[in-house]
């Protein structure tokens, strides 16, 4: 996640309040060194040297509403129109943001911009492959009302086929209860606090702690979590929370060391043939980013282990 590092800027209502006063008292000091300085330096000279200064501070004023206010909107627009181009440095934070306000609204577009390309990249795979995915088994229904059309078709084989039509439905029905999740999942999520020990229901809680994520979004990570170990033949799941970490870890056949870095793509699964859909691990990472959060696999001798950090 791209975060803006943090230094101290003036806040707006300083530099307007600075530019108001500025504009307030230049008059005046114009008048009081006039007044002052025409006996001593004659008052045309005077007026001019007044007349000077006011130009040279209302440079000053200017080319600070131009570096603290100006420059960062102008390079908002032109990462607004990278970002519709789909430039990859679209989303790579301001050298300058001016104010601290500037600072904030420049963080709100980076995850603003942040969750309108994944949002895009999923809809992308999501296109490219449930098309892919859903090809089988619509050809397998095809071809099966094709048999089942024949009036001499015998009742064994005409079992079979039916079977065969069940099977492709619940994968189709599958594919999309998965979309559908995965795009719940991308939805902006209620903040709040829950305690681990109170939704950990089916795995063990070994150091129990608060996880700032809402109840029902914790449950959907560790139900995803958990029945992915237990279809990999995992008989023991531990949760712990360390910190700002929430450690959850699994004794089941872990995750092969070239699939590691496949495993949170959407679609992509090792049990197919099983009715895996691929889909659980990239709705555990949608649900983690709305709230800013992340998971990551952690290399261990056994099993599987993710840490998720927020």
């Amino acid at each position: 996640m791209t975060r803006i590092t943090r230094k101290w800027r003036p806040p707006l209502w300083l530099v307007v309040a600075v530019t108001l006063g500025v504009v307030l008292c230049l008059p005046l000091i114009g008048i009081v060194f006039v007044r002052y300085m025409a006996p001593l330096m004659g008052y045309r000279e005077a007026a001019y040297a007044a007349g000077f200064g006011v130009l040279a501070a209302t440079f000053v004023m200017g080319w600070g509403l131009w570096r603290f206010l100006l420059r960062p909107v102008q390079a908002m627009r032109v990462r607004v129109g990278a970002l519709r181009s789909g430039e990859e440095d679209a989303l790579d934070p301001l050298d300058q943001y001016g104010t601290s306000d500037m600072q904030a609204l420049g963080q709100s577009f980076l995850d603003m911009g942040r969750a309108l390309r994944n949002r895009e990249t999923v809809l992308r795979g999501y296109a490219d492959h449930v098309t892919h995915e859903l090809k089988s088994p619509l050809t397998v229904v095809r071809g099966a009302a094709e048999l089942l059309a024949l009036p001499d078709l015998p009742a064994v084989e005409r079992d079979r086929l039916t079977a065969k039509v069940e099977a492709a439905a619940a994968r189709m029905t599958a594919l999309l209860d998965a979309q559908r999740a995965l795009a719940r999942a991308q939805e902006p999520s209620a903040r709040g606090v829950a305690r681990l020990s109170d939704v950990a229901k089916d795995i063990e809680v070994v150091q129990d702690g608060d996880v700032p994520l809402p109840a029902e979004a914790l449950t959907l990570v560790i139900e995803h979590l958990a029945g992915n170990a237990k279809a990999h033949g995992a008989t023991k799941i531990t949760a712990a929370v360390h910190g700002d970490t929430l450690r959850i870890q699994d004794n089941g056949t872990g995750i092969s060391h070239g699939n590691r870095a496949r495993i949170f793509e959407p679609f992509f699964t090792t049990r197919r043939e099983a009715g895996g859909t691929g889909m659980g691990l990239s709705i555990v990472r949608r649900i983690l980013e709305a709230h800013e959060a992340d998971i990551a696999l952690v290399p261990t001798d056994a099993g599987a282990r993710f840490d998720i950090t927020f």
